[in-house]
């Protein structure tokens, strides 16, 4: 097979040894990979591929058709169509996955979809839910909204009934957020206008936290996931205190088999029937082939997009 492999911090589409599935593991035909930030940062050496993972071989997020599984699987079976979240490898033209992390695809929905959809919306969702404990009723602020797991987060809020406002320094991105169930598609210098706020999603890191715990409401939540402005702020104790306020941090990469799978679990039941249903969906901005690599990370990199940026099977 072939694989995108880093080295030297190029990204070189080159011949790899194929893969062979582990006994509760899937191999799969990819058919699209989604890029996320953690490539970037594996492509610039500081944020490696957890053990177990290919460490030259990004890919956090894949989706194909199973064409070999292991020996204790029983939920898949070759021919299957599935989308998997993996510590690394996906973008690959075959790569293996664990079972328990692999989720169908459901009918109608596309590989560009399906490639770009585990990893954006099991990031969403665990932070949202699981670490913020989001409620209908309540009002949520996502920074940074427009990226992949920003878009994510704007539906699922919507979904659960909560009050969604999106930050975005793009004027243009706005109009498509409210179009995604934002009920407000803000600035980012406007943040404290619009709160108090119950629950933020941090995406963007330094540069918006300190507004954001400003505008967190008595008893509200935020939970960081993104540092890409920057991973140092000065912390007001007293303003946590007297907001009551919660503040939690999480990465879904490098967590066990058992804990990944959980997250995977609750997706599948909670948010796998609103893709099938069309009340989600997975905004892809751009797909380049695999062999085009790298031009994807360059347009992931330049930013002032919506959604994702997805790489496909073609003719490489």
């Amino acid at each position: 097979m072939h694989a995108v492999v880093i080295a030297n911090g190029e990204l070189v589409w080159t011949e790899q040894p194929d893969p062979v599935p582990g006994d509760t593991e899937l191999c799969v035909s990819v058919q699209g990979a989604g890029l996320n930030g953690a490539d970037l940062g594996q492509r610039r050496g500081v944020y490696p591929a957890p053990p177990g993972s290919p460490a030259d071989v990004p890919g956090l997020e894949m989706a194909g058709v199973v064409v070999a599984v292991g020996r204790q699987v029983r939920r898949f079976a070759a021919g299957d169509r599935v989308m998997g979240l993996l510590g690394g490898g996906g973008q690959a033209e075959i790569a293996v996955v664990d079972e328990a992390h692999a989720l169908a695809v459901p009918d109608g929905v596309g590989w560009e979809q399906a490639g770009g959809f585990p990893e954006t919306f099991c990031t969403a969702f665990d932070a949202l839910f699981s670490q913020a404990g989001l409620a209908s009723g309540e009002r949520l602020l996502v920074t940074g909204a427009a990226g992949g797991v920003g878009t994510a987060a704007v539906q699922l809020g919507r979904l659960a009934g909560a009050t969604v406002v999106a930050s975005v320094r793009d004027p243009d991105r706005r109009g498509a957020l409210r179009d995604l169930g934002a009920h407000e598609a803000i600035d980012p210098d406007s943040v404290a206008d619009h709160g108090p706020y119950d629950v933020v999603l941090e995406l963007v890191g330094a540069a918006s936290f300190p507004d954001a715990l400003a505008a967190l409401g008595v008893g509200g939540r935020i939970a960081v996931i993104g540092i890409g402005s920057g991973r140092e702020v000065t912390l007001q104790l007293g303003a946590v205190m007297a907001k009551r306020a919660r503040i939690s941090g999480s990465t879904l990469r490098a967590r066990d088999r058992v804990a990944k799978g959980s997250v995977v679990e609750a997706v599948r039941r909670h948010v796998l029937p609103h893709l099938a249903s069309g009340a989600l969906s997975v905004p892809v901005c751009a797909t380049f082939t695999f062999a085009e690599a790298a031009a994807a990370y360059d347009r992931f990199e330049a930013g002032h997009k919506l959604g994702k940026v997805v790489l496909v099977a073609g003719q490489n």
